[in-house]
Formats: structure tokens, sequence, C-alpha cells
């Protein structure tokens, strides 16, 4: 009989609800709100990372199969991470033709100490009319401009890895947490340009 504990226990019972509704991959997919109920130190991480500077690097699939990397407006909403972007953009059609995405936080210093997160999962577009507008309403209180609805491509990202990765500046100490995978270690500086084995730790991960 195979046991885990209660984290893995929760993933477990994720891939099973999704398999009988016939909505899960390779990976156990969540929207935020969930990912944020599950790991909630985590996920805090990534508000923080991705929406308070107002912009993130999103990386989405071309039709020649090369990455387009781009800048991105993200919008945490109704327990849902959202990204608009322009109607007609290059990179709303590559989502339209491949849904898979990776958002990346943007990264302003050298050092790494502020840490950086990346989100690999799936982009759903939002066609309701309905939510475009109650978002344009949440942008314009909230950023201060002001977008027009059926002018703009709305989605919302699913969750199906994550990945937290920050440096100590004194030491070259790189700490990494990643979700699903449930590991989280630190491989500490061994020179200025190298690092030494995985040390199991245990910070960020419920």
């Amino acid at each position: 009989m195979i046991t885990c504990g209660p984290r893995g226990q929760r993933v477990l019972r994720t891939r099973i609800a999704r398999a009988l509704t016939g909505v899960l991959g390779d990976d156990p997919e969540m929207r935020w709100s969930e990912f944020e109920q599950q790991e909630g130190r985590l996920a805090e991480h990534g508000r923080g990372l991705l929406g308070d500077p107002g912009v993130v690097l999103v990386v989405t699939i071309r039709g020649d199969g090369a990455p387009r990397l781009s800048p991105v407006e993200p919008l945490f909403w109704n327990g849902d991470l959202w990204l608009s972007m322009g109607w007609g953009t290059r990179k709303a059609a590559d989502l339209s033709r491949d849904a898979r995405i990776l958002v990346h936080s943007i990264v302003t210093t050298r050092n790494g100490t502020g840490g950086e997160y990346k989100l690999r999962g799936t982009a759903i577009a939002e066609p309701d009319r309905h939510v475009h507008e109650q978002y344009a309403e949440v942008v314009a209180a909230r950023l201060g401009w002001e977008p027009e609805p059926g002018r703009f491509h709305l989605f919302r990202v699913d969750v199906a890895d994550v990945t937290y990765i920050r440096w100590d500046d004194a030491t070259n100490d790189q700490y990494v947490t990643r979700w699903p995978e449930g590991s989280e270690f630190v491989r500490r500086g061994t020179s200025a340009t190298s690092l030494g084995d995985r040390e199991p730790i245990h910070e960020l991960l419920a």
C-alpha cells in the first residue's frame, strides 16, 4: 500500500477529481485559488513577485515552434490570475493555437535576492463579454486605465508547475522551491560561479 503525507493526499485528491471530470492532462493543473488554498506561502510569494510590479514576462509558442517572449500586465482577481492582451496580437494568436504558457516575474537586479517566480500552465481564453466588462471595471479602479471590452483578449492562467528561486547575496547560496514536485533545497555557494549539492530545507511548502 502506498502512503503519503497531507500535501500528497491533497494533490492526489486533485488528480482524482480532475480525472473524473476529464480535465486532467499530464499535470495536476488547478486554478490560482486552488493553488493558493493548497500552498499559501508559495502562492503569497507569487502574488508579490508577479502582481506587484504590474508586468510579467510571458512565453508563448509561435507557429514555427519557437518561443515568443512578451511583457504582459497581470491581474489577480476573483481567485484567478488573469492576463489581458491587445486585440489581434501575436501572443494572443499563439495561445489560441497552443495554450501552454510560462509566466515569469521580472528581475531588475543582478544579485537575485528578491527572488524569481516561474509559473507554467495553461491559458484559458475567456470569451464572456460580461466578464470582460467586469475585468475592465476592476482595471480602471485599480490601475487607472480603461480597457475597451470586446477589444482585448482575456486569459485565465491555470497552474501546472511553479518554481521559486532566490539567492543569498552574501554567501551565493541558492534556495529553490518546486511544486508540485514538492521539493525544497539549498545549494551552498562554493565559489562565485559554482554551487554545492542539494541540502533539503522546509520553508514554503505546506
